[in-house]
């Protein structure tokens, strides 16, 4: 099981976007990568296509899981996460508060 899930809200440890919140949008656990909304971004030059002008896009690219630090919906604050093996399934818990960290989507 992955420390983070789409729809966390992370708070960014290091790098140029440090001490800032935002939503994670994509989780690529091989890569032990997050991408979180409107973070480390670049711009992009993209070249027309057909009756499509030219722009310039901005993206996000991936953040490490070093980087980031899971900010706890209960306590509201940035915190380690740990696991609770002895429900089924198992459980994120916040180190700091022990309430588990239940993301609901939809």
């Amino acid at each position: 099981m992955f420390k983070f899930k789409v729809n966390d809200t992370v708070k960014i440890t290091a790098g140029k976007d440090k001490n800032q919140t935002g939503k994670v949008v994509k989780v690529l656990p091989l890569e032990d990568k997050i991408v979180v909304e409107g973070k480390n971004t670049y711009k992009k030059h993209i070249k027309k296509q057909g009756e499509q002008a030219g722009h310039i896009a901005t993206l996000s690219r991936p953040l490490s899981t070093a980087a980031v630090a899971l900010v706890c919906p209960s306590c509201g604050k940035p915190t380690r996460v740990q696991f609770d093996s002895s429900k089924e399934p198992k459980v994120r818990v916040c180190a700091k508060c022990s309430k588990p960290i239940n993301v609901v989507t939809k």
